[in-house]
């Protein structure tokens, strides 16, 4: 009878049936069949390679006003035109990948690690600690991203001669300080729901240390939701970086962002709307590529979405 069963399953289901599978792998399986992921990192891969190497895709020089050729419209010569400095608007807007894509990777990660780190700590030893973190992190979490980046920039402005990584460092440094308490609550949450659990109990049990129950054990099945939200902050920092810099505190020449140039671009939008539309679509798409792969990493670690 059990020879008949499994001579009668395809492949497929005995693979299913003969091999387990880490959350990681079932989740990659997930992955590897949504469209809406391999569109989105597709989308992601184009704006990364534009950040890393901005040359291949464009030779003109973003620094270089020709006043002689001012707010063109789009043509051979200038693709999406010139603004109202003389710039070429096609080669800021690939330029401008570089500092958006920097800020949004690092911030995310910035956010992830020291919320990551404060969470752990406070889900796992709790008590006091945990009661005095919870209370920081409350207050943190009563201010408002943009409105607390405000109040940041403003008070540390940058100067005329600021170097390029100082202000992209600056603007980072203010996403994380008021990023992170949504990872360190979530992070908090996922390890508490990981702590009553056997393998914790057991590690425990047996004398293993509070960092080897942590890395073995805690980390591996609490940090997903942590990442899964991480991917979809990084689109939400893209947009806070460019809305500093749109009101002239975030990221300020020399720097080049998708932010400066819709800033620059309101002067002429109502005559020249082409200047604030390439910027303008090139941001909204990054971050509608980077929230497609958060849903679609959400929904392949949420085992009740399939």
């Amino acid at each position: 009878m059990t020879e008949s069963l499994a001579a009668g399953l395809t492949p497929a289901a005995t693979d299913d049936i003969g091999e387990a599978r880490s959350l990681g792998q079932d989740a990659w399986r997930s992955l590897r069949k949504n469209a809406m992921f391999w569109i989105s990192v597709t989308l992601i891969a184009l704006f990364v390679l534009m950040a890393i190497w901005p040359s291949l895709f464009t030779q003109t020089d973003p620094a270089f006003g020709d006043i002689n050729n001012v707010r063109a419209k789009p043509s051979a010569d200038a693709f999406f035109g010139t603004d109202t400095q003389g710039y070429d608007i096609f080669a800021r807007t690939i330029y401008g990948a570089r500092a958006s894509v920097i800020v949004g990777i690092c911030a995310s990660a910035a956010t992830l690690l020291v919320g990551g780190v404060i969470g752990v700590v406070a889900g796992f030893y709790g008590g006091w600690l945990d009661a005095v973190v919870s209370r920081i992190t409350d207050i943190f979490f009563a201010i408002p991203l943009l409105l607390g980046g405000i109040l940041f920039m403003a008070s540390f402005p940058n100067g005329a001669d600021t170097p390029y990584l100082v202000i992209v460092g600056k603007v980072v440094l203010t996403l994380t300080i008021f990023g992170w308490p949504s990872i360190a609550r979530l992070m908090r949450s996922s390890v508490l729901q990981v702590m009553p659990n056997e393998y914790v109990l057991a590690a425990r049990a047996l004398g293993a240390s509070p960092w080897r129950i942590i890395r073995s054990h805690i980390l591996p099945n609490a940090l997903a939701p942590a990442i899964v939200v991480s991917t979809i902050n990084l689109g939400a920092f893209i947009v806070a970086e460019a809305t500093l810099s749109f009101l002239g505190i975030g990221l300020t020449p020399p720097a080049i962002s998708w932010g400066v140039a819709i800033s620059d671009a309101l002067v002429a939008v109502r005559t020249y709307p082409h200047i604030l539309l390439f910027p303008s679509l090139f941001l909204s798409l990054a971050v509608l590529a980077f929230i497609l792969l958060g849903d679609a990493v959400r929904d392949a670690f949420d085992p009740k979405s399939r």
